[in-house]
């Protein structure tokens, strides 16, 4: 795909919806952590079911560990791996607490450093929390980038790191949600909605898109 067609695509993108956003609810970069935290192998329905009865009781790294594992539980208990979830949350709360004063750190190296933090939670709260230009592949963004021929690779890396490359710099900032809320809802897996699809006729879709490597 050459550069014209890249930017043409973002531009529609930008136009259908010049200000995305996450569908995680947050008020801060501690309740986007934690959220997106949960988020792993869930859906951002689920979490903020969750989120809207434990952060009126808990929202700061402070309350939360004051909690436990226990008590933090019952409210996350209906998203997928919640025991796990748990202990990381609560774990990421007493480092956040011990090392860094209460706040979220603004680098990859000590966000990776969290229980349960990999590299896309690292971007997502990079991005949405802090403006930085990442862009974080899930298995959506996985999905349009090799079948419109965007940004084609065969794991999320490879794909992350085209995605860095070919995405022009003036549309980084906002490229993670275009992509994902485009594969949320329009360019979806099975039977993707071409006739609804504002960058159709620039699409290179051509063939099945390869499936991501495992833990996407």
């Amino acid at each position: 795909m050459n550069p014209s067609k890249r930017r043409e695509i973002f531009e529609r993108l930008r136009q259908a919806n010049p200000t995305p956003t996450t569908e995680l609810e947050y008020t801060s970069p501690f309740e986007l952590l934690i959220a997106v935290l949960l988020s792993a192998q869930a859906t951002d329905v689920s979490v903020n079911k969750a989120t809207r009865k434990l952060y009126p009781v808990a929202n700061t790294p402070q309350k939360i560990y004051k909690l436990g594992v226990d008590k933090l539980i019952p409210y996350i208990q209906t998203i997928g791996l919640f025991r796990t979830k748990a202990k990381n949350v609560i774990e990421t709360c007493r480092i956040l607490i011990e090392q860094h004063g209460g706040e979220v750190p603004q680098t990859r190296e000590e966000l990776e450093a969290l229980p349960g933090v990999g590299r896309k939670t690292a971007n997502v709260v990079l991005n949405t929390a802090f403006g930085h230009p990442t862009i974080a592949v899930d298995t959506h963004i996985f999905r349009v980038s090799n079948r419109t021929g965007i940004a084609p690779g065969k794991d999320v890396d490879e794909v992350e790191r085209k995605l860095m490359k070919f995405v022009p710099p003036d549309f980084q900032q906002d490229a993670h949600h275009w992509l994902i809320l485009h594969g949320r809802y329009t360019c979806i897996a099975r039977k993707p909605q071409c006739w609804n699809c504002v960058i159709a006729d620039l699409c290179e879709f051509k063939q099945k898109t390869p499936l991501p490597q495992k833990g996407v």
